[in-house]
């Protein structure tokens, strides 16, 4: 089809042409980065945690009064829980995966390194922490039960250093020794606290921190009682009796010490769902925004396709009475619609990268793909060859003669 007559009409409506330009450009950087930010969100709320989700508790306490729970007091609760039927395992934890609250300590390769090599979240843990978390050794072994302190002794030497062993994630055996596996991170040493060396002993495959503090997932395990005045209570549970085991270990919890305060008393899923409201929300938000801008768009493509139609019925006429088919009109104002949305993609492109980088600037996201373009470019050309259709085909459809009398 010769597009001359087209861009000729369009000189003469500049500013209707400029208008949906511009609100075909805006939809496509938009929508473009949307949907990138939607992914992001869900790609995050999609990321394994490490442990087994689907059978874990927990209960979270506070004892009144201003005395601490010591070590022993925990270690009580947790025999206590492991006498609860139903109960597979039960540990104590300083610290859960999404748990939002995190302790971090620094790691350095040397006593007198003046600067950490990078920042890890440190889980303290009770015996068979490991076992009850579910989580997957890929290399070395769980601790021993002599290897296993309490929180008193290591506050007693902090600066000497104290725990001996730990268990790492395999992120941070690939980022403290590069170039290793993680059977070959087993035995390497490293310094967090004190200037003691810590040995590895075992690596798992995945244990996500309590929140997003810092750069990496960076997760390390050490054999050390928790005794705060509040405790991290984990349990396993035997497969569809969550709501049950949940139930009865809280009564157990409150039953051995009275007056103690239970904070928290979920499942995990539950702590998954919270942890992730606001990402979800957020990504809800985002869709709505996708939604309402498309359908502006489209709406704004169908006004204006309705009103040139109205405005050239005997243009329109007169080319039927000159033999122009009804394709041949609709393959007109199909094609001058590709022709504008084609004009506003390519400045909504450039107009996406730019609000791209300024997203990097001020939220630290990662660069727009290069294929979300053609993928946003490829759906606004379907979306106005859709919204032009019904004036399109109106405008075939115009009798010559009924056309010709037009005013």
């Amino acid at each position: 089809m010769d597009i001359r007559p087209i861009l000729s009409t369009l000189r003469r409506h500049k500013t209707a042409a400029a208008l949906i330009v511009l609100e075909i450009a805006l939809a496509c950087a938009i929508v473009c980065n949307a949907v990138y930010l939607i992914s992001q969100r869900l790609e995050r709320m999609d990321r394994p945690t490490g442990v087994a989700e689907e059978r874990l508790l927990r209960i979270q306490t506070v004892s009144p009064g201003k005395n601490r729970n010591d070590s022993a007091r925990v270690q009580e609760d947790v025999q206590t829980l492991r006498g609860v039927p139903g109960v597979i395992s039960a540990a104590s934890a300083s610290q859960i995966p999404l748990g939002g609250s995190s302790s971090n300590s620094g790691v350095r390769m040397s006593p007198d390194q003046k600067d950490n090599s990078f920042n890890a979240s440190v889980y303290l843990g009770s015996e068979d922490l490991v076992e009850t978390m579910g989580l997957r050794l890929i290399a070395g072994r769980d601790f021993l039960p002599g290897e296993y302190q309490n929180m008193e002794t290591i506050e007693a030497s902090f600066d000497e250093g104290r725990v001996a062993v730990a268990v790492v994630n395999r992120r941070f055996a690939e980022r403290l020794f590069p170039g290793a596996t993680p059977a070959t991170a087993l035995g390497k040493q490293f310094y967090s606290w004190g200037n003691a060396p810590i040995t590895v002993i075992g690596v798992v495959e995945e244990l996500l921190r309590p929140n997003d503090y810092g750069n990496g997932q960076y997760s390390m395990i050490f054999p050390v009682r928790p005794h705060w005045s509040w405790s991290n209570y984990l349990i396993a549970t035997e497969p569809g009796r969550r709501a049950e085991v949940l139930k009865a270990a809280v009564a157990e919890l409150q039953r051995v010490r009275p007056g103690r305060v239970v904070l928290k008393e979920n499942t995990f899923a539950e702590i998954r769902e919270e942890y992730y409201r606001q990402d979800r929300a957020m990504a809800w938000l985002l869709s709505g925004v996708i939604l309402a801008l498309l359908i502006v768009t489209a709406l704004g493509i169908v006004g204006l396709a309705s009103f040139w139609v109205q405005q050239r019925t005997k243009q329109i006429g007169v080319r039927r009475a000159l033999g122009a088919t009804r394709g041949q009109i609709l393959r007109y104002f199909q094609t001058e619609n590709f022709l504008l949305t084609t004009i506003g993609i390519a400045l909504g492109m450039a107009l996406a990268f730019a609000i791209n980088l300024g997203l990097m600037k001020l939220y630290e996201l990662p660069r727009l793909p290069g294929w979300y373009l053609p993928v946003g470019a490829l759906c606004l050309w379907l979306l106005g060859q859709l919204a032009v259709y019904g004036p399109a085909r109106r405008a075939a459809m115009v009798p010559p003669a009924l056309a010709t009398r037009s005013a």
